[in-house]
């Protein structure tokens, strides 16, 4: 039957101060004078006296009575319309037809459907959601009333002005944070982008056995999948998948379906091209006794505390001959001596092809370096089995001349064991920081330094030559000792013989100058500069935030897509030799260093000089490294995922005293939501109305600030370099010690 509209339910929804801060867009100081001063402002209706917390609906009403209009995003509105609903209310698994629904609307129709009135509205949405396509799994025909017209006028305007990802993420959040869901990660978009391209060109049909919400899935379609299959546990995270590769593939076959892969196999006779997977990891109930004599146990049974080899091998199952699986595994797959047979197997019938190595913080878990496994189903009669391909991306690139270090591969967040966001009570979506994925992970670097091993053992895996301690081929033989340990960092070590001593000990003499002319500048930026106090106290000014700057035509925000809105509509990223700026530029002063892969079909406006850059997304309370101002470097860059864009009118705003305050702490903290990490609305941050003249003083303040920001940064990184050069020559054997007074012959101390 016809599920009906909910009950509306007595409104329980409450917010704390910081909360309301966020829905008024006011600083929390401005909240605390409003308890103080206004009588009728609501009491607490719950918490405590230290963290109280208000009605909702009543906060609301206030607002409303005193004339302030939400300054919310439409993410964060939508999320307070299922607030109001109540606990338990189901609501928002009711809406995940009308995102589909809406998806296929245009801009246009958008815009009318918003003025239409609450029945024309309720209707209309309703018959749309009649026409969900069968892909969606335990999908019913759904009913709306005059009482969910408040919430699906909150879902339109999310999907009007955040995108349709961004709607279904908040969708599923809800869902997930009522079911009480554990475990629940976004698989990093940069991840999921690296282990599809690591599938050879030309697949078609494939898997995610634990797909989550389709991320992966959502990949492969970009390098050219049709037919993908999916399978999922918890149903919300299975509708949301099949909705969002609606959104993402919308020409591609989608079956996703609900279910334990491994108990309960939805696919039992599909066999794929490839299969894509981030499953589950150290699951001890995953069904040992009840399927010890499973015929997908080829390479025997995986012992009780392996899970993680049952799903190896369920993948396995279900490949055409030849086919591939890219797998994210934790690193004690690589060596527990309880897979050591298993292990063993894999290697001797050539399905182990290479296992890659991830830098921690990398993907969930945030304390250990994962490992992607690349595996294929060997062919009856195929050729000699190859050597395994072993890339060390967990450590540093290093120099193919001297083994030593080079640039260190930055990974400050990320994302993703389960493929499904993890979505917390902070009211805010993981998923879209990840995606982040974002993040300030440098995926463009090491997804180019993967695939360029990766490229040369597959042409010819017998001549591959690898990189000294960065990847190496080891035949088989040499991997069937007593252990069986694929860890790459144990096969791919540099060793003396690598390294040429007469290079080295140039490569010291060069970082030395480099570093003396480093700490010479950092000197300089370091000086005082005549720094004075303001007066006995600090002072105080009018400020109006970033939207009322804009609409005064001061400045104009260009926004970047979200990693969610990727694809949606079926809009294809656009073709570019242009270099794009991401976050992790933005963080670590880099000019531009993304590729055509990190750049959205949306941000087709290049950057200018003197345009203010902000980072979307922010972790760790790293809020200095938020912001910066555009210069000749950046000039004709695309806009990466995760960066919004300020272009000042340069007779009003002076760009850097513009980033300088609203790169503020309390700034970025009034203007995000989320806790450890924190996504930003630039239209939210405020700025000091000062006279042009003074705006200069204090940016040429902000200026020589970033300045000696970036000046402290190359001097430790040139530091760590040359540390770490110095430290392998003489542990090597290739460099010895300089001489010294109490070194030479005949001196005793």
């Amino acid at each position: 039957m016809p599920q009906q509209p909910a009950a509306q339910l007595p409104t329980s929804a409450h917010v704390t101060a910081a909360e309301i801060s966020r829905v008024a867009g006011v600083t929390r100081a401005t909240v605390s004078n409003w308890r103080r001063r206004h009588d009728d402002f609501p009491a607490p209706s719950g918490g405590t006296e230290s963290s109280p917390l208000y009605d909702l609906a009543a906060v609301q009403a206030w607002l409303r009575g005193r004339g302030h209009t939400s300054a919310a995003s439409p993410a964060e509105e939508l999320r307070t319309a299922l607030r109001l609903l109540g606990p338990g209310s189901g609501a928002a698994a009711r809406l995940f037809p009308l995102v589909a629904a809406m998806s296929r609307l245009t801009p246009g129709e958008l815009a009318e459907l918003a003025t239409a009135s609450d029945d024309q509205l309720i209707a209309r949405m309703e018959k749309a959601a009649a026409q969900l396509p069968a892909a969606v799994p335990e999908a019913e025909p759904v009913r709306y009333g005059p009482d969910d017209a408040g919430t699906v006028r909150a879902l339109l305007g999310c999907v009007r002005e955040a995108g349709a990802q961004a709607a279904l993420d908040v969708l599923a959040e809800r869902e997930l944070d009522e079911g009480a869901a554990s475990g629940v990660y976004q698989t990093p978009e940069g991840l999921a982008l690296l282990m599809s391209r690591l599938l050879p060109a030309g697949v078609a049909r494939v898997l995610d056995p634990a797909c989550g919400s389709g991320t992966l899935l959502a990949a492969a379609a970009r390098q050219g999948a049709q037919e993908l299959f999916g399978q999922d546990t918890l149903p919300v995270q299975a509708q949301r998948s099949a909705v969002g590769l609606l959104l993402a593939a919308p020409g591609a076959d989608v079956a996703i379906r609900v279910g334990d892969s491994l108990r309960a196999d939805a696919f039992p006779e599909v066999t794929v091209d490839a299969v894509l997977s981030n499953p589950p990891f150290g699951d001890r109930e995953w069904g040992h006794d009840e399927l010890a004599y499973d015929p997908r146990w080829a390479y025997g049974v995986p012992p009780r505390f392996e899970s993680e080899l049952a799903w190896v091998q369920h993948a396995l199952a279900h490949l055409e001959a030849g086919g591939h699986a890219v797998m994210l595994l934790p690193p004690a797959l690589a060596f527990r001596s309880s897979g050591r047979r298993i292990r063993a197997e894999l290697i001797r019938s050539g399905a182990l092809r290479a296992v890659i190595s991830l830098p921690a913080r990398a993907a969930y878990p945030l304390h250990i370096g994962l490992q992607i496994w690349v595996l294929q189903r060997p062919e009856p009669g195929g050729a000699d089995r190859t050597p395994v391909l072993f890339v060390d991306g967990e450590g540093e690139q290093r120099d193919a001349t001297t083994g030593t270090p080079g640039a260190t591969v930055a990974a400050t967040a990320g994302f993703g064991t389960r493929g499904g966001s993890r979505l917390g009570r902070s009211g805010s979506s993981s998923s879209a920081a990840s995606s982040s994925p974002g993040s300030t992970f440098d995926w463009a670097g090491l997804t180019g330094r993967v695939l360029t091993q990766w490229a040369a053992f597959t042409a010819a895996p017998d001549a591959y030559t690898g990189e000294p301690g960065v990847a190496r081929a080891v035949p088989l033989v040499d991997l069937l000792d007593d252990v069986v340990d694929v860890t790459p960092a144990r096969h791919v070590r540099a060793t003396a013989a690598d390294i040429d001593p007469v290079a080295l000990a140039r490569r010291v003499s060069e970082l030395h100058g480099q570093l003396v002319e480093q700490v010479a500048a950092l000197a300089g930026a370091s000086e005082s500069g005549g720094w004075q106090p303001s007066g006995a106290s600090a002072r105080e000014w009018r400020t109006a935030t970033v939207s009322d700057l804009a609409r005064g035509g001061a400045l104009t925000v260009l926004r970047a897509a979200t990693p969610g809105t990727r694809g949606s509509k079926g809009a294809a990223t656009p073709a570019t030799d242009r270099p794009v700026l991401t976050a992790l530029d933005i963080s670590a002063g880099n000019p531009p260093s993304g590729g055509a892969g990190d750049v959205h079909s949306d941000a087709t406006q290049p950057v200018a000089a003197g345009d203010v850059l902000v980072r979307a997304v922010a972790g760790g309370g790293d809020a200095a490294a938020m912001t910066r101002v555009a210069d000749d470097q950046d000039v004709g860059a695309l806009l990466g995922p995760n960066v919004h864009l300020l272009r000042p009118d340069p007779a009003r705003l002076d760009p850097w005293f513009l980033a300088g305050f609203l790169g503020a702490e309390d700034n970025i903290a009034s203007a995000s939501t989320g806790s450890t990490l924190v996504h930003v609305t630039p239209g939210r941050l405020r700025v000091p109305l000062l006279p042009l003249e003074e705006q200069r003083r204090y940016g040429e303040a902000f200026r020589r600030v970033y300045e000696l920001r970036a000046a402290v940064r190359r001097s430790a990184d040139l530091a760590a370099d040359t540390a770490a050069t110095l430290t392998t020559g003489l542990t090597a054997g290739v460099l010895l010690p300089p001489d010294t007074p109490d070194s030479r012959p005949g001196r005793s101390g």
